[in-house]
């Protein structure tokens, strides 16, 4: 659709600029573009002819919610096109309404000016609209990879999607189709697997997100953006980064052969762009090095004109807009200026600069584009060609008629439903990896023991992306931990002791629930920087990322794997962790439970057999760190478990 628009445009240059302005006397009909009745591509087309160079570079412009609290009146003096919140970055108080409130705030700052063209608010919804206190929170990825049931993830993106729009926001930074290859990235658990089919298979989460032709005005759907374009999960792992307090990996480079590149990191956007039509797209922070040896002449994302241009928008059909991620443009080579022409030139067409001072940020970048604009080093073509696929966007989501907050599902943010449909998911995405002795199901009226870091630590089981941009143990989320679920589950007396401090009782089944603590993008690379940023932190750095299970968690492994009947051992993790093999001879049953979520109620599920495990990997699962890079398809392939594995038990 997006494609006829930008089509009739190129054929009605000539003509658009001849339009009257849209003030009019009362009784006038409406300019073109304020008539729904007028098709998309004449309401871009007329649009366009009555704004500034002002105006247009505003709308390619996007500032962060702590850029324009405290004066929304930015948002109309700067003509901006759009508001994002990032990580964290919440109203006060952090509830549902106020949301919408501050939403319908900006927005009435942005049809204050002339044209009263509406804000597109964007977040990061990516395991539910993770950003308010009170919505429902889903696993992440790698759990939903698991699972293997596209229609699930449709479902749960459809979910997250009313959620957002009941709140404000109408734009959802996800999800990520990025194919993860090396389980050291601190972002693997927003991929869906290791493999290009897995990943475009659970794709359906853009049509959950989105909805069907024509539904993307509706009071249940937002803007999709497939990201990070491309070959953010193929980055390649720098040792002589390890330990510096740099990223060793995540905003790589990626060093494979064009053909890999094609294969791995490109592959998922085809359907994405052609299948599912997704509206927005985010490049990466990675670089590209189809060359090898040096990488000097790497291209980062956000400056490749080649794929961004000519593969994405050109081979593909992508007729959406692409936005840049944080201040990637600052990451480029060059003056800032240089930057922002480069960038641009790409084919990059919204700009994400947040923090803005008195002649930095969307500041800066408003000033620096309009320059480069006036000495025509960007041409006004490229401008126009930007700002219709962003004017596009807002028409088919119907802001122009309806751009206030509707609030008709703001109740049903965090329902009983909507955890309903996260604890199934939760329950769905558990992976069996070992059973011996038909450990699991848990026997009816066995006594339970459960110990370990993860057994009633809410914010742990959520994961990073929750309430604040890494996540923390203290985030409290509503829902269930997975020891309220094995208390609610189990039919005898539950014993807990994060420690495996108490005595264990005799004949009892033993759940020591552990794994990782909760990061984000770069602090969550193994041999990466530690975080202490969040106020609960108090400037404390987090535990160390090594993909290893703590001290505290393995001997509280081996205490009650010594002295129960049986031992079960669950792995919170955003991806898998070392098991040494001493260790886990001394188990019974091992499940692979990645970021369950708000509803950890659902591991507890298939623990004491209410629904059967069915879960299989959507990663390779490594017997020692030094396998990774570990995938299926590898020469010498030998992990601990294999890409697919999962044992499978009945449920009850």
């Amino acid at each position: 659709m997006i494609r006829a628009v930008l089509g009739t445009l190129a054929a009605g240059a000539l003509t658009v600029t001849l339009l009257q302005p849209t003030s009019s006397a009362a009784g006038d009909d409406p300019p073109p573009y304020q008539d729904p009745t007028q098709p998309t591509a004449v309401r871009v087309a007329d649009l366009l002819g009555r704004m500034s160079l002002a105006e247009k570079i505003g709308q390619m412009t996007q500032a962060e919610r702590a850029d324009v609290a405290d004066d929304p009146s930015q948002v109309t003096e700067a003509r901006l096109g759009s508001v994002l919140s990032g990580g964290g970055s919440v109203p006060t108080p952090n509830t549902p309404k106020a949301w919408a409130d501050m939403v319908d705030t900006f927005q009435q700052a942005a049809l204050d000016t002339p044209l009263g063209i509406p804000l597109l608010y964007g977040v990061d919804a990516v395991h539910g609209h993770n950003n308010v206190q009170g919505a429902t929170v889903f696993p992440h990825n790698i759990g939903l990879g698991a699972t293997r049931d596209p229609r699930l993830v449709q479902r749960l993106a459809h979910i997250t999607a009313q959620e957002i729009r009941a709140t404000g926001p109408q734009w959802a930074f996800a999800p990520c189709i990025c194919v993860v290859r090396d389980d050291r990235w601190g972002r693997s658990y927003e991929s869906f697997g290791e493999t290009p089919g897995l990943v475009e298979s659970m794709e359906t989460a853009i049509d959950g997100l989105q909805g069907g032709p024509g539904q993307l005005d509706h009071a249940d759907r937002v803007l999709a953006t497939a990201k990070h374009f491309a070959g953010d999960g193929l980055t390649s792992y720098d040792e002589t980064k390890a330990g510096t307090g740099a990223y060793p990996i995540d905003q790589g480079i990626d060093r494979v052969t064009r053909a890999e590149f094609d294969r791995l990191a490109l592959a998922p956007y085809w359907p994405a762009v052609q299948e599912h039509h997704v509206g927005s797209v985010m490049p990466s922070f990675s670089s590209t090095d189809f060359n090898g040896g040096s990488t000097d002449d790497a291209v980062k994302m956000t400056a490749n004109h080649e794929l961004l241009t000519d593969v994405l928008k050109g081979e593909m059909g992508f007729d959406g807009f692409v936005v840049s991620d944080w201040q990637a443009v600052r990451q480029l080579p060059g003056s800032y200026a240089e930057q922002v022409a480069t960038a641009v030139d790409a084919g990059v067409d919204m700009f994400m600069e947040p923090y803005s001072g008195s002649d930095t940020g969307y500041r800066e970048f408003i000033s620096t584009l309009t320059g480069l604009v006036e000495d025509h080093t960007v041409s006004q073509d490229r401008i126009d060609d930007a700002v219709s696929r962003i004017l596009t966007a807002k028409f088919e989501l119907g802001l122009f008629e309806h751009p206030l907050t509707d609030r008709t599902h703001l109740k049903q943010v965090g329902s009983k439903a909507h955890h309903w449909w996260a604890r199934k998911a939760a329950a769905e995405s558990q992976v069996l990896l070992r059973n011996q002795h038909r450990t699991l199901p848990v026997k009816p009226r066995t006594p339970v023991y459960v110990a370990g870091s993860n057994a009633d630590n809410i914010g742990n089981q959520a994961g990073g992306w929750t309430l604040t941009w890494q996540g923390g143990s203290t985030n409290v989320v509503p829902g269930t931990t997975i020891l309220d679920g094995i208390r609610q589950d189990a039919r005898a007396k539950v014993v807990y002791s994060e420690t495996a401090a108490k005595p264990v009782p005799r004949h009892s089944v033993g759940i020591v629930v552990v794994g990782e603590t909760p990061y984000a993008e770069g602090f969550g690379d193994v041999g990466g920087p530690q975080w202490a940023y969040d106020p609960a932190d108090h400037n404390v750095p987090r535990p160390p990322q090594t993909m290893r299970l703590s001290v505290a968690d393995t001997q509280a492994v081996r205490t009650v794997c010594a002295r129960a009947e049986r031992c079960v051992v669950a792995v919170v993790s955003g991806r898998p962790l070392v098991i040494p093999p001493a260790l886990l001879k001394r188990t019974d049953a091992l499940v692979a439970s990645w970021l369950p979520g708000s509803e950890g109620a659902g591991v507890a599920d298939v623990l004491f057999g209410r629904r059967p495990f069915t879960g299989r990997l959507p990663v390779s699962w490594p017997r020692s760190l030094a396998q990774e890079p570990i995938n299926v398809g590898d020469e010498d392939y030998d992990p601990l478990y294999r890409f697919g594995f999962g044992l499978r038990t009945h449920g009850r």
